[in-house]
């Protein structure tokens, strides 16, 4: 079976949105995945039509497969491979892309086909613009992941080939001591800036988001400067970019750099003591108060 689009994945079957998107542009879709045989099994039960399974040590980190990804992927030449965001899954889609000689578009927001051309439209600029680009060959194109529902077609086959990994071996393996989260699958998402004073107080949004059933995420300062969450939690231009059906902004700014990770929202409720908030003018609602009054207030009348 000639495969149309491929999907390359890594330690974390977060692939749902490429299964959709390669889905949506008509043709077989096969994924190669470089991590552990349970990775390939849930992938495998995501709705392709067939997996390979590139095996290595437990001590082996995902990026050793770079050439077992690439020749899986050269033998049999597709017109687009997709790959998620995150470090792992970079690393493997360049080596198919210099393989391949393909083009690269690292900003992906969709892809369709007009005849022999693959039509990108690509965000640039740190997410503030987009371009609509046509490319005649390959195209190599990361893409928000998102988690991978069961298909109700079972199961595709899993193909195992074992290659001679890069010379690479996982010595030490230390944690964030954070709580990992897939914002992409959450259907509400309350975000904290730096209106919050200390990180006690995230207990208070914690409430919040237990009354809603919502996952929490940052403002860039809060993960990366305060060290308050992960870094898998921030959102905007540089981190996650959401589309949930309910986005809470609290104590957020609202500066471009984080807006554009959450324009996908289908309704987006802005809490800010500044009623000049640049959050304000995209929010659909505004609440313009102390969020230390506000976000209690708010919860008790939820529970």
């Amino acid at each position: 079976m000639s495969v149309n689009v491929w999907i390359v994945v890594a330690e974390q079957p977060t692939v749902g949105n490429l299964i959709a998107v390669a889905r949506s542009l008509g043709g077989p879709v096969g994924a190669v995945v470089a991590g552990p045989r349970s990775v390939a099994e849930t992938v495998a039960a995501g709705g392709v039509d067939r997996v390979v399974w590139c095996s290595t040590p437990d001590d082996v980190p995902a990026e050793a497969s770079a050439p077992a990804v690439a020749d899986t992927v050269a033998a049999d030449p597709p017109r687009v491979v997709l790959a998620g965001r995150n470090p792992a899954e970079r690393v493997l889609l360049g080596a198919v892309a210099a393989r391949l000689g393909a083009a690269v578009l690292t900003g992906a927001r969709s892809v369709s086909i007009d005849g022999e051309k693959t039509i990108v439209v690509n965000a640039v600029y740190g997410d503030i613009a987009e371009e609509t680009v046509a490319v005649s060959g390959p195209a190599a194109l990361l893409l928000d992941g998102g988690s991978v529902p069961p298909s109700a077609d079972g199961s595709a086959p899993i193909e195992e080939v074992s290659g001679t990994p890069l010379a690479l071996k996982v010595i030490e393996t230390s944690t964030h001591g954070f709580e990992e989260v897939d914002l992409n699958s959450a259907h509400r998402v309350i975000g904290v800036g730096r209106g919050l004073k200390a990180k006690e107080d995230l207990a208070a949004i914690e409430e919040l988001a237990h009354a809603v059933q919502a996952e929490i995420a940052c403002s860039r300062p809060v993960a990366e400067g305060l060290n308050w969450m992960g870094k898998d939690r921030y959102i905007g231009s540089s981190g996650a970019r959401i589309s949930p059906q309910l986005y809470v902004a609290v104590g957020i700014s609202g500066q471009l750099q984080h807006m554009v990770g959450v324009t996908g929202a289908e309704t987006i409720v802005a809490i800010n003591s500044d009623p000049n908030a640049a959050v304000f003018k995209q929010a659909d609602y505004g609440l313009v108060g102390d969020l230390y009054q506000l976000v209690p207030a708010i919860t008790a009348a939820l529970k």
